[in-house]
């Protein structure tokens, strides 16, 4: 009863603006097969190529066409999605960020700063424009995964590891280093350990990495809620940082079937949430992408969509902001995009690419923008 009133209380603020409404500004005027590739970059450096394993536009209207890639190398490459591809000139900047692969890149401070997360098992904070590291973040043990900053305070942040751990940060909490790049040292304001260890995991002995790791975080729309998932089943749970010593509820798909092999959980590799946070979406490694509302979490998802193939935790998916399509990756080479209100409809083929089809995201200020990476060393 206790849970039940907190999970009621978490949401109420999303409730309000459901029924309240807003103003949607649609992502797809007109859903058809006609998508025109603008062009397509080599992600690669001193004649090097390398797979692409993040992209981000950045947030604001003024800066929407400048998108970051993050790759395998532990490079941050910034190009600009008006000028034609491909073309040397389209690269604004790239640089060294970490000496390992960086698995999520995204914007923050009205994208003067960029937030990168490693498999060096830091994060670190960017000055965009000077290339230059500003703070370096401590605390994981393992590679970080997934990173996700507040949705209106640009100094707190989540990150989740493979070490099965998700941490809480603030950026003003901080202390000058000693080392000689005199970066500021960031240290968790909070961390939750083992949150995605099964039962029987911890009744038996401790789980391997990859089973344990946290592979995506959320930081919800209402400003204290946090989704989480992992690579060890398909439940996506939900905390309250104020509170952090037991999850608020927990959502997972309702899997009905007539084999052990069928029955068995699969993991999660993405989860994103639409601009109103009403809708959340999390992509599963049973080659389903599943819709929930976050105010009827005990229903389970609202809807599924299948049609991608996805065979690893790099291939991710994500919702527009306004709620009307879903965009995913793939591990067939293809890039999806299906109608949200028409989960039974097939979905609109993107045929741009000769390797899995990984990170994707939308342009958040021009309508029908979107960037697809892939294993082929390219970004479109």
């Amino acid at each position: 009863m206790e849970r039940s009133s907190r999970s009621k209380s978490l949401f109420r603020d999303m409730r309000s603006r459901e029924l309240g409404g807003f103003r949607k500004r649609r992502f797809i005027t007109q859903m058809g097969s006609d998508f025109t590739e603008m062009g397509s970059v080599t992600v690669e450096h001193n004649g090097e190529e390398t797979p692409p394993l993040s992209v981000s536009f950045c947030k604001t209207s003024k800066y929407s066409h400048i998108l970051a890639v993050s790759d395998e190398d532990g490079y941050v490459s910034l190009f600009d999605t008006r000028t034609e591809f491909p073309s040397e000139k389209a690269r604004i900047s790239d640089w060294v960020a970490h000496q390992n692969a960086i698995f999520d890149v995204c914007w923050i401070k009205e994208d003067t700063n960029i937030l990168t997360a490693s498999g060096d098992q830091t994060i670190k904070v960017w000055d965009a424009q000077e290339k230059k590291c500003t703070g370096i973040l401590m605390g994981h043990t393992g590679s970080v995964k997934s990173l996700s900053p507040h949705p209106t305070n640009s100094d707190l942040l989540i990150s989740a590891s493979r070490d099965g751990s998700f941490a809480i940060w603030d950026l003003r909490c901080k202390t000058t280093s000693k080392t000689r790049c005199s970066e500021a040292h960031v240290t968790p304001a909070a961390m939750v350990q083992g949150a995605h260890l099964s039962s029987r995991a911890k009744r038996v002995r401790r789980g391997k990495a990859a089973s344990m790791s946290i592979t995506s975080v959320l930081y919800l729309k209402d400003e204290v809620s946090i989704a989480t998932a992992g690579a060890a089943d398909s439940i996506v749970k939900f905390w309250d940082t104020r509170n952090l010593k037991v999850q608020v509820t927990q959502a997972s798909p309702n899997i009905k079937s007539s084999t052990e092999k069928e029955r068995r959980l699969h993991g999660i590799s993405s989860l994103s949430q639409d601009l109103n946070g009403v809708f959340l979406t999390a992509t599963c490694m049973d080659n389903r992408i599943y819709l929930y509302n976050v105010l009827q979490l005990d229903k389970g998802p609202m809807r599924s969509f299948s049609g991608c193939r996805i065979e690893s935790f790099y291939v991710k998916s994500t919702i527009s902001p306004d709620a009307a399509h879903i965009l995913s990756g793939s591990s067939d080479g293809n890039a999806y995009i299906w109608q949200v209100n028409k989960p039974d409809v097939d979905p609109i083929t993107l045929k741009t690419h000769d390797g899995e089809v990984t990170a994707v995201d939308w342009c958040p200020s021009e309508v029908g923008k979107i960037a697809t990476s892939s294993d082929d060393f390219t970004v479109s």
